[in-house]
């Protein structure tokens, strides 16, 4: 996460209870049917009148209404421009896609988020006025790589390019060795978060607990470091 995005989040309103969504694709569905299941409150927009109506139909949305994000007047009518936080969920329409964002932009909505289908689209909706732009193809494809090339990882968060905490099945060569053991700090520059045991997690774990074969533990640290880890 860029410090960029980090601002992005800081400034959304914890009280914000409605959301809108313009793209009933399968990204914007995916988005809709989340946001709707945390109960919040979804109005849902599409060019499709089809997609629409499945929507409804599905009750993954409080509303949804069939009309072109590319005319400022239609998404004005619509109310668009009064909510607090819109997604534009276009990912494959380029054109379509940055004139809805710039459209949100002029009227003044406070917060944009924008899918992106390519590093050029990105740049683009970045200088027309969104404010976080995800690019879950691309995200998606660096998960694959990093859970093909090092399965022994479970889980990840990048704290920025660098550093990440990762969440890790034990390695053998750590079996039946307490964490003073095996000086992580000292050998590789990285912090035990966590140890799991009988399926539970013990956070911040003592220098004395032993690690088992099989289990998982989390760490944090330089990305360099972590690779450098028996996985």
């Amino acid at each position: 996460m860029n410090l960029s995005s980090l601002k992005f989040f800081r400034s959304l309103r914890k009280e914000n209870k409605q959301f809108a969504v313009i793209g009933l694709g399968r990204f914007g569905r995916a988005v809709c049917a989340t946001l709707h299941n945390l109960g919040y409150q979804v109005l849902a927009t599409d060019v499709d009148e089809k997609r629409v109506s499945e929507a409804l139909a599905e009750q993954i949305v409080h509303h949804a209404l069939q009309l072109d994000s590319t005319e400022a007047v239609a998404l004005n009518e619509a109310g668009i421009f009064e909510f607090d936080t819109v997604i534009v969920a276009i990912g494959n329409y380029i054109q379509e896609s940055i004139i809805t964002t710039l459209n949100l932009k002029e009227a003044g909505v406070p917060h944009i988020v924008a899918k992106a289908s390519s590093d050029v689209h990105r740049k683009l909706l970045t200088k027309v006025g969104a404010d976080h732009v995800v690019f879950p193809e691309y995200e998606a494809g660096c998960v694959l790589a990093r859970t093909l090339t090092k399965p022994s990882i479970l889980e990840r968060f990048d704290l920025d390019p660098e550093n990440s905490i990762v969440e890790i099945i034990v390695p053998d060569e750590f079996h039946g060795k307490t964490i003073a053991e095996l000086q992580l700090r000292n050998r590789y520059g990285l912090n035990m978060l966590a140890v799991s045991h009988d399926g539970k997690f013990t956070i911040n774990p003592e220098p004395s607990q032993r690690l088992e074969k099989g289990s998982a533990m989390v760490v944090i640290g330089c990305n360099k470091d972590i690779n450098r880890l028996p996985i």
